[in-house]
C-alpha cells in the first residue's frame, strides 16, 4: 500500500468521509473543499498520521500547501517517513 493510499485510509477514517474518502485522488483539494476538513480535524489528523508512520509533525512543519491536496500531504508524510 502507498503512502497516497494509506493517508487516503487515515484522512477518511478520521473525517468520517465513508464511500466518498475512496474517490479521493492525489489531486483531490483538501483545505476548503471538505467542510470536515476543520482545525479540530487537522490537529486530529495530524495525530493519527504520526501514530500510523511513526512520525514527529512540528508546528513550523505545517502549513496550508502541506492540506492543500491530498497528494501534498502524501508527498509531506513520505518525506517524513524517509
Amino acid at each position: 500500500m502507498t503512502h497516497l493510499d494509506q493517508v487516503r485510509t487515515i484522512l477518511t477514517d478520521v473525517l468520517g468521509l465513508g464511500p466518498a474518502g475512496a474517490a479521493l485522488t492525489a489531486d483531490s483539494f483538501l483545505l476548503g473543499s471538505l467542510p470536515e476538513l476543520d482545525s479540530m480535524a487537522v490537529v486530529t489528523l495530524i495525530a493519527a498520521l504520526e501514530e500510523h508512520f511513526g512520525i514527529a509533525i512540528d508546528d513550523d512543519d505545517i502549513s496550508a500547501s502541506t492540506f492543500a491536496t491530498l497528494g501534498s500531504l502524501a508527498d509531506f508524510v513520505a518525506a517524513r517517513a524517509a
